[in-house]
């Protein structure tokens, strides 16, 4: 019978072959550990809000979540989110920001400026990215906006610098307005910087500015009427989180006082506003998405510049016009993103 030749390249368990195959297997094992290890990594990423959970506003965060799924990040795979909401109530903030730095999040994402600035007196480490907000220069959370330092960036909503516009629109509108209230919260950090920038703009145009501040929603019905006293003749709506859930009843009651009102983003329209002028929310909180990934991938917030916002919208409510028995001026309605009907 022949015998069958062992092929030279037999393994043969001699200990100089054992030592090698050993150390072949963790040349090779060493790297897949660490892809296995980095496929178990699952981020925990801090949505922090001063306004309230409503229908609008989770549509905004909605759209973040959305994108963030679309560069990779599943909700309950890889990425965990850690919602707190301030329910317009300032005094809440600083112990929702506290609680996210307790959990070790992440990344802190922020909705509205004020949630911006508790979540930066909070911590100095975890990375803060802004999802909307005013000047985040003026505010002080960043040095400047192409050179941020610190641990926060992401895109501001230039609300505040849009005031000017809408003044402008107000007076498409109203040719003869002399007398315009701006509504707002005092306790909300834009609002002294929209107060700035509408008067401002308001020199220029002749028209006197009514500083008309509610502190919350019960002090809504009593503002109306002292504005109608006081002969208003428009009104402009600070974009804040303490108003934002109260926007149905605003419309509401300037529609009751034959106040028109030009506010800041489409939701006030579509809730009943005559006007809105202002940036794509939820295109910003898209953008915010696009910011966590690069830190989590590595990039340091001071690193990178804080973007301002590339679409806005002009929405026109006719129902609420004819309301208040009003004509558009075509020009106006010929530059306006959506119509109402």
């Amino acid at each position: 019978m022949t015998q069958l030749r062992t092929p030279y390249f037999e393994f043969r368990r001699s200990p100089a072959a054992i030592l090698l195959a050993v150390l072949m297997l963790g040349h090779f094992a060493a790297p897949l550990a660490a892809v296995a290890q980095q496929a178990r990594t699952v981020y925990t990423i801090g949505l922090f809000d001063y306004s309230a959970p409503d229908s609008a506003r989770l549509n905004w965060w909605k759209a973040f979540q959305e994108r963030m799924r679309e560069l990779g990040y599943v909700e309950g795979q890889n990425v965990v989110f850690e919602q707190r909401w301030g329910q317009g109530q300032i005094g809440r903030l600083p112990a929702l920001a506290g609680d996210l730095v307790r959990l070790q999040v992440n990344v802190i994402v922020t909705g509205g400026g004020a949630a911006a600035l508790a979540a930066r007196k909070a911590t100095s480490a975890i990375p803060i990215v802004m999802a909307t907000g005013p000047d985040p220069v003026a505010l002080g959370l960043v040095s400047s906006l192409g050179r941020p330092g610190g641990n926060l960036t992401g895109v501001t909503s230039v609300s505040s610098e849009l005031s000017g516009k809408r003044l402008e629109l107000t007076k498409e509108l109203i040719p003869r307005v002399s007398r315009v209230a701006l509504l707002s919260d005092p306790a909300n950090p834009v609002s002294p910087l929209t107060l700035r920038d509408t008067e401002r703009a308001a020199k220029s145009l002749g028209i006197a500015v009514q500083d008309a501040g509610v502190r919350s929603a019960d002090d809504l019905e009593a503002a109306f009427s002292a504005m109608a006293k006081s002969r208003t003749e428009a009104v402009i709506v600070v974009q804040g989180p303490s108003m934002f859930p109260e926007r149905r009843r605003v419309a509401a009651l300037a529609v009751r006082h034959r106040l028109p009102t030009v506010v800041g983003s489409r939701e006030y329209a579509e809730a009943g506003g005559l006007m809105s002028y202002g940036t794509d929310y939820p295109d910003l909180f898209r953008r915010a998405a696009g910011y966590v990934d690069r830190i989590l991938r590595g990039a340091r917030p001071a690193d990178l510049p804080v973007e301002q916002p590339t679409k806005f919208e002009l929405v026109i409510n006719l129902r609420t016009a004819k309301a208040l028995g009003l004509t558009i001026p075509q020009s106006v309605l010929i530059r306006a993103d959506e119509v109402i009907q």
